[in-house]
């Protein structure tokens, strides 16, 4: 008989239930596709720098590693900070609803599981309600 050793008795991670490094730069790549293409994520997409290859690094790395997987982004940076990091970009409710709009879709066409895109959309919806750093325009 063999003894489970704590390791092997874990749940899998988030980052191995993704499908692991590649799987998740797959995802990270079409999410940033998603943004410079479609205008109905224009306003998240001028929050960016014209080329978004730092921003498509800096994701993954920190994905990485908020998933379970190699800590890669806190290994180059540091602790994320990540309100503190983003409080330069202005960023209210119609910026949150379209950064989870274009993670959704991203994770659809990578055919990510329902039930694993339904799990990350509730804590991505957790972290992107708590970036908002901008009041919501009132409409007269």
């Amino acid at each position: 008989m063999t003894d489970l050793t704590a390791e092997s008795a874990q749940p899998p991670s988030l980052y191995a239930l993704i499908g692991g490094g590649e799987r998740l730069r797959e995802l990270v790549d079409r999410f940033y596709d998603l943004m410079d293409l479609e205008p109905d994520f224009a306003g998240i997409r001028v929050l960016h720098p014209t080329s978004l290859d730092g921003s498509r690094d800096k994701f993954f790395w920190f994905l990485s590693g908020w998933s379970g997987g190699p800590d890669l982004f806190v290994e180059r940076f540091g602790h994320p900070r990540l309100r503190a990091r983003h409080l330069p970009y202005a960023i209210a409710t119609p910026e949150r609803d379209q950064w989870l709009r274009c993670m959704a879709l991203a994770m659809q066409d990578v055919g990510m599981d329902e039930g694993l895109q339904q799990r990350l959309l509730a804590s991505f919806f957790d972290t992107a309600d708590w970036m908002r750093n901008k009041a919501d325009k009132v409409e007269a």
